[in-house]
């Protein structure tokens, strides 16, 4: 229809590139470049600092450019977790107790998205956001959060698009971090109930989105009678 895309993800498991590639296994049509996430985001955010990062190693190649380092680091990155083993290896207690002792010594805290589940064929999956909120609460210090629903992340999308918040809408599953962020940076929301959709949470949840679609496949209908 003529509208500018970006997709935006709090995808911490995989790399951009193999991302993109999934996603055009189901017929969308995009570039590398048309993709957005969180590593790469924390990739500029963080450029210049020496940082300890708990993350999945599928996307250490997105976190080019940083200093990665085992101690005496300017920052401590947590992504997300996985359904694979490598989460319990990536969040053990070593590993936890290690970033906490950066966190004492004067690192900053950082999480690629603070998401408490996710969706998987299983079911909902504990998210890392368990594993960040642990280190706010011993280390006394708040976590900047990179990903969704941070406005720094919709701000990175829309220069990208050379968009307006009010020109945009963000489209998404989740009403916490898709809706109620992009919404609190301006932009206009519609909910698809598909994946991490929950009737509950939209029933309660106290921003509400501009629209409510069943199917992404209705949303070209969608927007052409809202428009």
């Amino acid at each position: 229809m003529g509208h500018a895309l970006r997709f935006v993800t709090n995808n911490t498991t995989h790399s951009r590139s193999a991302l993109a590639e999934e996603i055009r296994s189901f017929g969308v049509e995009l570039e590398d470049r048309e993709l957005q996430t969180t590593p790469i985001a924390a990739a500029h955010a963080l450029r210049g600092k020496r940082v300890l990062a708990l993350t999945m190693p599928a996307i250490v190649d997105d976190l080019e450019g940083l200093d990665l380092v085992g101690e005496n680091a300017d920052a401590v990155l947590l992504g997300g977790a996985d359904e694979a083993f490598e989460t319990n290896q990536v969040f053990s207690y070593y590993n936890l107790a290690r970033a906490f002792a950066e966190l004492q010594d004067g690192a900053e805290l950082y999480c690629l998205h603070k998401n408490r589940w996710w969706q998987t064929s299983r079911g909902a999956l504990l998210d890392a956001g368990a594993f960040v909120a642990g280190l706010e609460y011993a280390a006394e210090q708040e976590a900047t959060v990179l990903g969704k629903p941070s406005a720094a992340y919709f701000a990175a999308a829309l220069d990208e698009l050379d968009y307006e918040p009010e020109q945009t809408w963000m489209v998404g599953d989740d009403i916490e971090a898709d809706v109620a962020g992009a919404s609190a940076f301006g932009l206009r929301t519609v909910l698809v109930r598909t994946g991490k959709f929950r009737e509950e949470e939209l029933e309660e949840a106290t921003v509400r989105p501009d629209g409510v679609i069943d199917s992404i496949a209705a949303l070209p209908q969608w927007l052409e009678e809202h428009l």
